[in-house]
């Protein structure tokens, strides 16, 4: 297993420094730790700082809604902990001072992942947005005040993936 992150890679390439130094940190911690299958997954990160795995996922990348993606001062001194790298460190990285950004990219993005989610959007958009509109009028999903969930389905044709993403309907005002 490497312990060290081509940060000239994607998706590495455009990300803060910090970012390399979390999933190093993430790697180490697997390999030296005493967590299933030797690795530490985003879920046990999470369990240890008090949040979702979606968002630590994206706290990961530099993503995220702000403020909310932002870490509070004890989920930083929790997270420095858990991963074994300073505190200051951490603070001074993605502390107060840092936002996170927003995007994937170039478009159409090029991972195959990414791809067949954007793919998924193109696909089923349309129909998405008119069962929204005739079950909650005209309006959106939030992805402010949105929560993520990725589960595994046991399937004997295959897993399957499901992907809940449940936001807040805002509806558009007229004035």
């Amino acid at each position: 297993m490497s312990l060290k992150v081509n940060a000239t890679s994607e998706p590495f390439a455009d990300l803060p420094p910090i970012c390399a130094t979390l999933f190093e940190a993430k790697a180490k911690k697997g390999a030296f730790g005493y967590f299933k299958d030797a690795r530490v997954t985003f879920e046990d990160i999470a369990k240890a700082i008090g949040r979702d795995e979606v968002w630590v996922a994206a706290m990961f990348y530099g993503q995220g809604i702000m403020p909310q993606a932002k870490l509070s001062a004890d989920e930083l001194a929790s997270l420095a902990q858990f991963l074994n790298i300073p505190a200051e460190s951490v603070k001074a990285d993605i502390g107060a001072e840092w936002w996170p950004r927003r995007g994937l990219g170039p478009m159409p993005p090029t991972d195959p992942v990414l791809y067949r989610l954007y793919e998924g959007v193109m696909v089923y958009g349309n129909a998405i947005k008119a069962i929204i509109h005739e079950k909650f009028g005209d309006g959106i999903m939030s992805m402010i005040d949105c929560k993520v969930n990725i589960e595994r389905k046991p399937d004997p044709k295959g897993d399957r993936v499901i992907l809940t993403f449940d936001g807040k309907f805002l509806p558009y005002l007229k004035w």
